[in-house]
């Protein structure tokens, strides 16, 4: 039986690798806070947003573009304005 193509879509390609980006600068801005109890309060708090991230960036890259991944790039959108609402870096 042969395997079905995934779906590609280079508007999403460009949403996850922004993403992706934005996420290694904030993890960065993270590490750089001195005060731990700070740093492990922010880390913890973005760890929603990381792992909605990783398992996109899985889904897309197993997938392609499907509904599923659609809604994941969704969540990770209002994730990341949430965190950057309630977490001054």
């Amino acid at each position: 039986m042969s395997k079905k193509r995934r779906k590609l879509s280079k508007p999403m390609e460009a949403a996850i690798s922004a993403a992706q980006k934005k996420v290694e600068l904030i993890t960065a801005k993270i590490r750089d806070i001195r005060d731990e109890d700070i740093q492990n309060e922010f880390a913890e708090a973005f760890s929603g947003v990381h792992a909605t991230l990783t398992q996109l960036s899985k889904l897309y890259s197993l997938e392609g573009f499907t509904e599923e991944s659609e809604t994941l790039l969704s969540d990770y959108g209002r994730l990341i304005q949430e965190f950057e609402e309630d977490y001054e870096l």
